[in-house]
């Protein structure tokens, strides 16, 4: 106690220099708080939009992930119906389950016949009511405005479909879908030759043509025309109402999404044939719980589903950019955090250095009294913890007040893979296990950097500090 009470006198004795100390403290504090809030939103939205889109956990044939993206029909699941049945209704499963929904994965080339254009797309056949209920997983509470609506096929026929804005460019079918910026196709002239009187019959013929290459005035309810290869290798084309362009934030995937109803992708995949799915979507209450839903999953592969090629893959692998971007937001935060820690441990040690050059008669005098030299090391260390105490109350509690201004501002942002904004939100309070070891790294570093001032203080020859000037 004797020690912990000099130690505060002697950091309230040099006022200025402890301010200037806690002010980098504090900072330093602050910065790595927020940044660690707005790394921790980050992960958490990407996480939130990849299980709502996709699920926590996806069943597939064991081959799928690998052979399964250029012939999809080639690894379907049979039996969906008893094997959705079997999960929802499984003692361990049923509590941690939202939602079970098949998806099917189809691949070909739409086109718009009225506009003699196609293009090659890859999209999904799902089921409307699983995809909404997907839809509606928000276990990280943000804000309403960042929860999505329902899926745009709700309550629309089973020949419907909705296509990225990138693929409603292509297929001219932006203007009548309002999708912008949309590019003003001109009508290419049409060159009739100069014939004579004689040759009207063929003069007709050529403007009958002509009349039927331009472009036919849009729809209400734009179609296309979807060319798919059945499970037999055979073409096979449907007829679909467009009902509405999305824009999925990712160009790529814009360019070439296209969603179904999942009925209508397996009559195009796989005809009269016993349908299948290429996925059954699983979302769980807790992203927590996927190490024991996977444990489970497996001994029912090993027992129940004995004899059926299953595996399960998770979110992080289905998407990789997933792991991508947390792990480079994760690296950004780590560099941050030791460049911080430099900047502290320096402060405090020139702090700690100064005050022993002010203060070298009085460890002499100490020393002198009788006080040996671990006494005097563990005042010096005593005065840096003070000090890392103080700018870790001080700075926790200025990132808080930070972060709540940040997050009752209504500023938005646009996430990686969004295409919408959405909130800026930082996420400080909750996160206790972030502030406590931001709090124990700052005194960690305060210590350490007042320990080797103290050792050199603790070294000093009585004599010679009592004859110090």
């Amino acid at each position: 106690m004797n020690t912990l009470a000099l130690a505060l006198r002697n950091v309230h004795r040099n006022r200025r220099r402890s301010l200037t100390t806690l002010l980098a403290m504090i900072v330093g504090a602050c910065a790595v708080l927020l940044f660690s809030g707005y790394s921790r939103n980050i992960h958490l939205g990407l996480q939130t939009g990849f299980v709502r889109s996709s699920g926590h956990l996806q069943i597939q044939h064991r081959d799928y992930f690998v052979f399964g993206a250029g012939n999809p029909a080639a690894y379907g699941l049979d039996e969906t119906p008893e094997l959705m049945r079997i999960l929802e209704t499984d003692a361990v499963l049923a509590p941690l389950l939202t939602v079970v929904t098949p998806v099917l994965q189809i691949g070909g080339i739409a086109g718009h016949f009225a506009a003699g254009v196609s293009r090659t797309v890859i999209g999904a056949g799902v089921d409307v009511a699983g995809q909404n209920r997907l839809r509606m997983w928000n276990d990280y509470g943000f804000p309403e405005d960042a929860t999505p609506t329902h899926s745009p096929l709700t309550g629309s026929p089973e020949d419907a479909a909705v296509i990225g804005a990138g693929v409603a460019r292509v297929l001219q079918l932006c203007q009548v879908l309002q999708v912008k910026p949309c590019p003003v196709v001109s009508e290419p002239p049409v060159e009739v030759p100069t014939a004579a009187p004689a040759d009207i019959l063929a003069l007709s013929a050529l403007a009958l043509s002509a009349q039927d290459a331009r472009p036919l005035a849009p729809a209400a309810t734009p179609q296309i025309e979807l060319l798919a290869t059945n499970a037999h290798g055979v073409p096979n084309v449907a007829t679909l109402q467009v009902v509405k362009a999305e824009t999925l934030g990712v160009k790529e995937y814009d360019d070439m999404a296209i969603t179904l109803h999942l009925a209508q992708a397996q009559r195009l995949v796989y005809g009269r044939s016993p349908p299948k799915v290429t996925a059954i979507v699983l979302q769980l209450k807790h992203t927590a719980d996927m190490p024991l839903v996977r444990t489970r999953l497996e001994t029912l592969f090993a027992t129940t589903f004995k004899g059926r090629p299953l595996a399960v893959q998770d979110f992080a692998t289905l998407h990789p950019q997933y792991g991508q971007i947390t792990g480079m937001f994760s690296a950004i935060l780590g560099f941050i955090a030791v460049l911080i820690g430099g900047i502290v441990l320096f402060t405090v040690s020139n702090t700690m250095s100064m005050a022993v050059v002010e203060r070298t008669v009085e460890i002499g005098t100490l020393r002198a009294m009788g006080l040996r030299r671990q006494g005097i090391r563990r005042l010096f260390v005593c005065e840096g913890l003070v000090l890392g105490v103080a700018g870790a109350v001080l700075g926790v509690g200025l990132a808080l007040g930070l972060a709540w201004a940040v997050n009752h501002s209504g500023l938005t942002w646009l996430p990686p893979g969004n295409s919408e904004p959405v909130p800026l939100t930082v996420r400080v309070w909750g996160e206790t296990l972030t502030l406590v070891w931001t709090a124990l790294g700052l005194l960690v570093v305060s210590a350490v950097s007042a320990w080797w001032p103290a050792r050199r203080a603790a070294q000093l020859d009585i004599v010679e500090a009592l004859r110090h000037v």
